[in-house]
């Protein structure tokens, strides 16, 4: 008896705002389905390697494609990862060096790139077995599960920059 005292609104206000809300929605998925279906025949006509790897989806495939652009612009998977500000950052002063414990990552260059590294490292990891070892590896070194993450990442980073240059497909170990 208190539920249908205390749930809903008889205000036509609110209804009306409801239903544009609702209506709204419906339209935003219907362009966003579009938009998908563009950027997965845009990514079919390429044929990119990236997307062999297990875990890689046409969306991060395609994130990870349009935010590094051409790879001929990088000599090495190096230069890709301070591109990503996946690298180690350096600290030092005087005579004081920074290594292990002290050495975070920068964190400049693209964030949307390494957001979609980050997050395709995830599921490569979860598909993917040499992955899944390497990140249980670095877990029972005691890392936490974001330092681990971010060690998958740059592995990762590592070999999309050989797929992608020698266009060759992913091969499992």
């Amino acid at each position: 008896m208190a539920a249908r005292c205390s749930v809903g609104s008889a205000m036509p206000a609110k209804s009306l705002e409801l239903q544009h809300t609702v209506r709204l929605i419906r339209e935003l998925d219907k362009e966003i389905d579009e938009i998908e279906a563009a950027i997965k025949a845009i990514i079919d006509e390429m044929v990119p390697p990236i997307l062999t790897i297990p875990g890689v989806s046409y969306r991060m495939g395609a994130m990870i494609l349009a935010e590094i652009g051409d790879f001929s612009r990088f000599d090495s998977p190096d230069k890709l990862l301070a591109y990503a500000g996946l690298s180690p950052s350096t600290y030092e002063s005087g005579k004081f060096k920074a290594t292990g414990a002290y050495a975070h990552m920068e964190k400049r260059g693209s964030r949307y790139l390494r957001y979609a590294l980050f997050n395709a490292a995830k599921y490569v990891c979860h598909w993917e077995p040499s992955f899944a070892a390497y990140l249980a590896k670095k877990r029972a070194e005691g890392k936490h599960y974001n330092v681990a993450i971010s060690h998958a990442a740059k592995k990762l980073v590592r070999l999309i920059f050989v797929l992608q240059t020698s266009g060759k497909a992913f091969q499992p170990a």
